[in-house]
């Protein structure tokens, strides 16, 4: 599933990264499973009762809980990892913030996939929207101290030393970090919680302002918006490795 020459070589045979990839293989597979899911129920020609798409929305939306909880292991043993994550593609690699999808998108997924809105839910969603720009930019904001730490000559060395070992092929996570390093590794993995935290608190609260038969219409425009974004970064990686571009 993962482009050959995607993967950093110190992952290369390490426990926990290959207990993420056999993760992310499976979760992929339930992914379409569930797009299927949810299509036939927005496309069905009968009015599916609402306890239906509320049964369906919460195994999605636990779905894609699992894949932040399991990426969050892998955080644990090496926060650097999840900010250039070996098992995305080049192209799904550009999208990242801070780990993950921006918040924002989601309610770009909204608009072009909700059409029926009522004039609350309209308001309730700008006042939400806000909300999350404000939160979004205190991240970014925290995100930029950490950068401007890193390049103090202490924080520096210590990353070229993790580096080192890393291709050497040694472990990337665990202890013995020096302090300057592991002070960097404890901040990232706040910032890296907190907006996981961030996606999943705006996704529920988008689910709570639109109805279920709505919330059916945007767990599909994620999906498919995700796939094809997928699909086209294998194909791109492996046009770039035909032509030597690794």
């Amino acid at each position: 599933m993962y482009p050959s020459g995607s993967k950093k070589n110190h992952t290369h045979g390490d426990p926990k990264f290959l207990s993420f990839e056999s993760f992310l293989e499976a979760w992929s597979v339930r992914q379409i499973r569930y797009l299927d899911e949810l299509l036939s129920v927005q496309n069905s020609s009968c009015e599916a009762r609402q306890i239906d798409h509320l049964e369906l929305i919460h195994r999605v939306l636990y779905h894609y809980q699992q894949y932040y909880e399991e990426k969050w292991r892998v955080a644990k043993w090496d926060v650097f990892l999840v900010f250039s994550p070996p098992w995305l593609t080049n192209l799904e690699r550009a999208f990242l913030w801070i780990a993950g999808f921006k918040p924002n998108l989601v309610f770009r997924l909204v608009s072009s996939s909700v059409d029926d809105m009522t004039e609350d839910q309209s308001r309730r969603m700008d006042r939400l929207v806000a909300e999350t720009r404000l939160e979004e930019k205190a991240l970014d904001d925290e995100l930029a101290k950490i950068q401007e730490r890193v390049g103090a000559p202490p924080l520096a060395n210590a990353i070229r030393r993790h580096g080192r070992t890393s291709q050497d092929g040694e472990t990337a996570g665990g202890g013995g970090d020096d302090s300057a390093l592991g002070g960097l590794r404890r901040a990232l993995e706040k910032v890296v919680a907190n907006a996981d935290m961030l996606r999943a608190t705006t996704a529920e609260k988008v689910a709570l302002i639109l109805t279920p038969a709505q919330t059916v219409k945007v767990l599909v425009a994620v999906a498919q918006l995700q796939l094809k974004v997928r699909s086209l970064g294998l194909q791109r990686d492996a046009e770039r490795r035909q032509n030597g571009g690794y």
